[in-house]
């Protein structure tokens, strides 16, 4: 029997940075934990960018994923608000990247797509369909449940990853 992949899927941002773990095995999904890593508004950015870091850090330590999945940042008209994104969303790249783990990245239209069917959609209807496709989430901010989201996606998208895989080499086989 295969064995469950444990991801976390990560929404990274400044003042909060939510985090979402889910377990895939064949196509059905387990919801194991979630939460959201809070930096201090009233510390330098170096020192929030270490708080972010340490936390993240820790989570990857206790959870132990096998897989992570970081959504994009969008563009807004403050940019300076923009840069200080880009680098929170930079941590949660570094942090799972130094922990060994493969890092995937995605639009959020994609995961609006992979969680209610469409490119757009409201925050609300994420969290209804995150707890429609896993009842027993439980999430303490949007960013969680977004994390969460982030993970689904992967999991949807690796699974056409490995699809696509295996149809290649039985393609490759018989020629």
């Amino acid at each position: 029997m295969k064995e469950a992949i444990r991801i976390i899927g990560i929404d990274p941002g400044l003042r909060r940075t939510g985090w979402g773990i889910i377990e895939t095995l064949g196509n059905s999904l387990r919801f194991v934990a979630s939460g959201t890593i809070l930096s201090d508004a009233k510390l330098d950015l170096a020192s929030r960018l270490c708080q972010l870091h340490d936390g993240l850090a820790g989570v990857i330590h206790d959870q132990k994923p096998h897989e992570s999945a970081v959504e994009h940042t969008f563009v807004n008209k403050d940019a300076t608000a923009t840069l200080k994104l880009g680098q929170a969303r930079g941590i949660a790249l570094l942090v799972p990247a130094l922990a060994g783990l493969k890092v995937a990245e995605y639009a959020p239209n994609a995961v609006k797509k992979a969680v209610i069917g469409v490119g757009h959609g409201e925050k609300k209807q994420i969290h209804m369909m995150v707890k429609v496709l896993m009842p027993k989430a439980m999430f303490d901010t949007d960013d969680a449940a977004d994390a969460i989201a982030v993970a689904i996606c992967h999991a949807h998208h690796r699974q056409s990853a490995i699809g696509r895989l295996l149809i290649e080499q039985k393609l490759a086989a018989m020629a």
